[in-house]
């Protein structure tokens, strides 16, 4: 098997350990090609070739990945085809706007919390709930800095 072969091989397990932890199928496996891929940007037709796919389905899965920051639209003056590629900022960008997520759980906690009495042990698991995300909230800002300071540049 060439190193070419073994690399997509990898690619795929990995997409394929990304759809069992949740990921849409045809979003793992393009997130897969961005991050196999030997060239800067890649098109959507050169994911469809890559990966043997429709390019409705293709399509999708670059606006997922677009919608939670991890790849980016570049500009590709005298290409009539839009190009994309991995943000350099990918995985703390994803992990910050998962705080629209950690929001959506905040709310729904709270709501709980509302509609049931503080004796209760539904009441009691969801404050737990909306405590842990509360914390996390908090934490994610100086984890963050301490990452992008972990990032850069050492003489």
């Amino acid at each position: 098997m060439s190193d070419k072969q073994e690399q997509w091989l990898a690619a795929e397990r990995l997409a394929l350990a990304l759809t069992e932890g949740g990921m849409q199928r045809m979003s793992a496996r393009t997130l897969a090609v961005f991050l196999f891929t030997d060239t800067e940007t890649v098109t959507m037709g050169q994911i469809a070739e890559r990966l043997g796919a429709s390019a409705g389905s293709v399509s999708g899965a670059v606006k997922t990945l677009l919608s939670v920051g991890l790849i980016e639209r570049l500009p590709a003056p005298g290409s009539r085809r839009e190009h994309y590629r991995l943000r350099d900022d990918a995985w703390p960008r994803l992990f910050s706007t998962q705080n629209t997520v950690v929001q959506v759980m905040l709310q729904a906690a709270d709501t709980g919390i509302a509609t049931t009495e503080p004796g209760d042990p539904a009441h009691q698991r969801l404050a737990r709930m909306r405590d842990f995300y509360q914390f996390l909230l908090g934490e994610l800002p100086s984890l963050l800095q301490r990452w992008h300071q972990r990032q850069l540049p050492r003489p």
